[in-house]
């Protein structure tokens, strides 16, 4: 049904376009003067009908599943989800949900069963309310905007007024998803802290999460330090960068200032194809190549390498981040004011220092930009270190050793049987916390190396 909803929506915006430009037309062929052209009352026509009935649905579909999950909750047999905790209550949901679907495992109780019945009637009427509301709104839409169609209706001025309002809109929702983004890490956050002291986390040079998330499960006790975690995060981030930069640097310096225009219409998409190629394939890529490759190499030279290395991530990652370093350093390159290197190359400087004198601080802002791209999707990166550096959490900077990271750790923690209200996967928004202050902290550092050291020119 949602897919019947944007087609009405579709449909709804071209015949309000054509209605309003054919208006527009039949009045200014009537010898009437018109204020705005036949096209902004067409245009203006669209907006009217596409930003409210869009909202519509989009928040139809945001809150539906609430109020349908509500309304299911209210209906069940009293005292079925008395004293529950908020794990046990999502668990018993996400069955009723699964029976719903047709995913029925075991036998279970006649209560849940009417109660996914519900829930599927409940879903089929939302979507039949939906269809007819997105119906509803769009023709009242289409009357409004209709009516409007007048010699002296500034169309012109009611378009941009919409096209305004919807870019404030658009930039505050930007602000207030980063609010809502910061403040439901925090709140989860607090949440960890009061069941884990603050400076066994940050201090603790044991990370050892499994602890039992129900009553029937047996695990260890738990151990939540930090450090191990994110001191892999950093091994595995500075050995991308240590691979990554010098090669998009120079390829960058090259393939703008001495490759002909041939070379560079060659390489350049090469290069940037590396930018497309998903990560899972990198994955593959460090596990049956980069890894038995070290692992080679170490016998033959008689140094211990673990099965999956910090090494082999760091190298495979450190080649998938050279085309945001080489495009980031090269758009800063050609950013920078011929007159520039002209007025080097005039007074007999050489093509090399030109590069390094004049257009590299030139270029610092962009270059530097690029740098913290590629950082922070080094510090995000997932997949590649699952396949190639594994999941064992230790307290080494030793790039041949099996190291994790803090993403990998989130990913763990939050697959299966979640229930948010133990340290277990609670610890998973602190990791996420202290991820976000350390991107945080890279952000300002490069913003002061900006400020401090390039060059402005007028």
């Amino acid at each position: 049904m949602t897919l019947v909803a944007f087609t009405i929506l579709f449909a709804a915006v071209v015949i309000g376009y054509i209605l309003n430009l054919r208006a527009a037309r039949a009045l200014r062929d009537g010898g009437a003067k018109m204020h705005s052209l036949n096209g902004f009352h067409g245009g203006y026509a669209a907006l009217m009908v596409l930003i409210p009935t869009f909202m519509l649905i989009i928040l139809w579909l945001l809150f539906q599943g609430s109020v349908i999950e509500f309304l299911v909750k209210s209906s069940l047999p009293e005292g079925q989800l008395e004293g529950l905790g908020v794990g046990e209550v999502q668990l018993i949901m996400a069955e009723i949900q699964s029976i719903a679907g047709g995913r029925i495992f075991g036998t279970p109780d006649q209560w849940k069963l009417d109660a996914a019945e519900r829930l599927e009637t409940l879903r089929a009427i939302s979507a039949w309310l939906m269809v007819a509301s997105t119906a509803a709104l769009a023709a009242v839409m289409l009357y409004v905007a209709r009516r409007r169609v007048t010699a002296d209706f500034r169309a012109r001025q009611g378009l941009e007024t919409i096209v305004h309002r919807l870019m404030v809109a658009c930039a505050t929702t930007a602000i207030f998803i980063t609010i809502g983004i910061v403040a439901s890490l925090l709140f989860e956050t607090i949440r960890f802290f009061q069941m884990v002291p603050f400076w066994d986390f940050v201090l603790g040079t044991s990370w050892e999460p499994q602890i039992p998330i129900r009553e029937d499960q047996i695990a260890a006790a738990g151990a939540f330090g930090m450090l191990p975690v994110f001191l892999g995060t950093l091994v595995i981030a500075t050995v991308a960068m240590f691979i990554a930069t010098p090669i998009g640097l120079l390829s960058a310096i090259y393939l703008h200032e001495f490759a002909n225009a041939r070379v560079r219409a060659v390489v350049k998409p090469v290069l940037e194809i590396l930018a497309g190629v998903p990560t899972v394939v990198y994955g593959f890529f460090a596990i049956l190549v980069i890894a038995p490759a070290l692992r080679n190499i170490g016998g033959d030279l008689g140094i211990p390498i673990a099965p999956n290395t910090a090494l082999a991530a760091g190298s495979v990652m450190g080649i998938m981040l050279i085309p945001f370093i080489s495009s980031f350093a090269d758009d800063a390159l050609a950013a920078v004011p011929r007159s520039l290197r002209d007025g080097s190359l005039a007074v007999g400087a050489t093509p090399a220092e030109t590069v390094l004198k004049v257009l590299f601080p030139a270029a610092i802002p962009g270059i530097v930009g690029g740098i913290l791209l590629a950082v922070s999707r080094a510090i995000g990166e997932t997949m590649i270190v699952v396949m190639a550096a594994g999941l064992i959490a230790k307290m080494t900077i030793n790039p041949l050793d099996s190291v994790t990271t803090v993403t990998v750790q989130i990913v763990t923690l939050l697959i299966g049987d979640t229930a948010f209200d133990n340290p277990k996967t609670l610890s998973a928004f602190a990791l996420g916390m202290g991820l976000f202050l350390m991107t945080l902290v890279i952000n300002v550092a490069a913003l002061r190396i900006v400020r401090k050291y390039r060059e402005i020119y007028d």
